[in-house]
Formats: C-alpha cells, structure tokens, sequence
C-alpha cells in the first residue's frame, strides 16, 4: 500500500479538502455535483444528484456525468495508491465501456470495489518496471438499489522516467 494512503484519505473524507481538491484538479466533476460517500483502501462510492445543471433533454442524467462518476469511482482508489508515491506512477485510462440500463435520475451511487485489485497492479507496475493495465468495474445503483448501468474501465500503470 503507498505509504501516503492516510494522508490521501484524510483529503478525500474531509467534505471542505475534498471540495478544495476536486475544484482545483477536477472541475467538471466539482460543477456536476459529484462526491465521495465513502472511500477506504478497497472501496469508493461517488454520489451524484441530477440536477438541472446535469440532466439531458429526457429528464434524467447527461451520460457523461455518469461516466464521470464511474471513472472517480474506480479513479479515487487508483490515485490513492499513486499519490505522493516514490517512485512515482503515471496513471491513464485507455477505454471505457458503458451499459446504461434504466434511465438515471434522483441520487445515484457509483460503486468500485477494485481498490486491492488496483493496490496488486499498481505494485507490479513497480516491481516489473513496465506498463502495466488492469479493468475496473463501477456499479451505478438508484436509491431503490436498481442497478441503472455498469462501466468497466481500463486503467495503465507505469513508472514515469526520471528525465
């Protein structure tokens, strides 16, 4: 596990830091109303809201804000493992895919549950020095629990060259 993990929880937990943090590094998400339910080593459950602001034209979420939310899903855990991390590791997602299910309105929970999966590839990454990629599932659910799609998303891996 990266020795900042801790460090990188606390950000994320505390609801002013993570405003803070999503604002200044990722503002989209911070505009479409996106936010951490909860976060530990293995788990990270992003709640989005539709709203006005990120609702299509028949009245449920803009597809996009879902794939927002489904790539902080998987997004968080990976960036916990790779934050402040010596060596350092770059991190890129190369393909997603998508199955919207039922239409997505009301509060939304997008669940990725990869986060040991993420720490194993990540230290091969490491210990190999080469690229390496792995598939991260999130799961979005409405407030009933009805699964409304599924995303599965390809991250690489790879220790960045010192020059």
């Amino acid at each position: 596990m990266n020795p900042s993990f801790g460090k990188f929880q606390r950000i994320i937990t505390n609801p002013i830091l993570f405003k803070f943090f999503i604002l200044q590094r990722l503002s989209a998400a911070f505009w479409a109303g996106l936010n951490i339910q909860h976060f530990d080593d293995k788990t990270c459950v992003v709640r989005v809201k539709k709203s006005w602001f990120n609702q299509n034209p028949f009245n449920s979420m803009y597809f996009a804000v879902e794939a927002m939310a489904a790539e902080m899903s998987c997004g968080m855990l990976a960036f916990s493992q790779v934050y402040e991390r010596k060596p350092a590791i770059s991190m890129l997602v190369e393909k997603i895919e998508a199955s919207f299910l039922k239409k997505a309105s009301g509060i939304i929970l997008f669940t990725c549950e990869d986060g040991e999966a993420i720490q194993n590839t990540i230290e091969a990454a490491i210990q190999s020095g080469e690229g390496t990629k792995m598939i991260c599932k999130s799961t979005a659910t409405n407030q009933e629990g009805i699964i409304v799609a599924e995303f599965l998303l390809t991250w690489s891996f790879k220790v960045k060259s010192k020059s």
